[in-house]
């Protein structure tokens, strides 16, 4: 645990550190834990925290012209953000373009409805929507998110109306950008979640965006092939740790035990991390290794600059 200037909070989330500066500033550490089916694995990955740090920068960088975001200094160390604490809206935005994950579970069982939203008939798996959709979920703390529908959160007083209007523009817009980066990737962003917060009534964008443990993508190449021969779509996620704990027989239910975390499996997991930060930026990764106590001092000199 670092030992920050003017420290008011930390929390503790399954991979994140939050500390709270003076009230009004975040440092966001990214760690290399890993979690699925909503449980903390018991070994880290090493680089993780990193991989998923600089995605977020990038991707936060290439869209605050689309909204402001809540970052200050993401790009000084390797898996650690500094940024401004804003008022969080107590949902989280998820845009689906393709029927995939919990929502081809939901039209798999013959419901049509999503979060207040009419899917079409006559869809497979891994479809394209006709037009992106947008099927929020409630922000939970502890344990598992909730779907939601628009008037549901309207109705109960979430966000005012027109502020919710305001982050279904701009969700839809950030999605349409992560598809275009995407694309020129050889990538198909499916869905994602986007996280929002405001200060003086502005919107600002926060936490992270377009990263593999909060985006679902697709390989372009083998889309259409895989779609016509009714197969599973090439994924670049964390679905692969996912399949492995599943093949294992651990799903986080009551009972079963996460299987052990060889020296091996630990490394294979942290080079698809990798993997997965050149394929989405185009960049080759260099893996930087910091002292606890090197970042509490350059993160203590970004606070003093504030």
């Amino acid at each position: 645990m670092l030992k920050l200037t003017n420290q008011t909070d930390f929390y503790k989330g399954k991979v994140r550190d939050v500390y709270t500066i003076a009230g009004q500033y975040l440092a966001m550490v990214v760690s290399d834990r890993i979690s699925a089916f909503d449980v903390v694995l018991p070994r880290p990955i090493p680089y993780k925290g990193q991989v998923l740090n600089q995605i977020a920068a990038a991707n936060l960088e290439a869209t605050k012209d689309i909204v402001p975001n809540w970052v200050i200094d993401g790009t000084s160390l390797p898996n650690v953000t500094v940024g401004k604490k804003c008022e969080t809206f107590p949902v989280e935005m998820v845009i689906r373009g393709n029927l995939s994950g919990h929502a081809w579970r939901t039209y798999k069982s013959g419901e049509r409805m999503l979060c207040g939203v009419k899917m079409p008939d006559g869809l497979k798996e891994n479809d394209f929507f006709p037009e992106p959709i947008i099927t929020p979920s409630t922000k939970a703390h502890e344990g598992h998110d909730e779907d939601i529908s628009r008037e549901e959160i309207i109705a109960r007083g979430l966000v005012a109306e027109a502020k919710y209007k305001e982050l279904e523009r701009i969700t839809k817009a950030l999605f349409e950008r992560g598809r275009e980066m995407a694309k020129e990737r050889g990538l198909i962003l499916v869905d994602t979640k986007y996280e929002f917060g405001k200060i003086d009534g502005q919107i600002y964008l926060i936490d992270e965006i377009h990263t593999p443990d909060s985006s679902r993508y697709f390989y372009a190449d083998t889309y259409d092939r895989l779609q016509e021969e009714d197969k599973p779509q090439r994924q670049l996620s964390k679905e692969f740790v996912r399949e492995w704990l599943m093949e294992n027989g651990f799903q986080g239910k009551e009972g079963q035990e996460i299987p052990e975390m060889t020296d091996q499996k630990v490394a294979e997991i942290s080079e698809r991390y990798i993997e997965l930060y050149e394929k989405i930026t185009g960049k080759p990764f260099v893996k930087i290794n910091m002292t606890e106590a090197e970042i509490e001092e350059q993160v203590n000199n970004i606070i003093a600059s504030l």
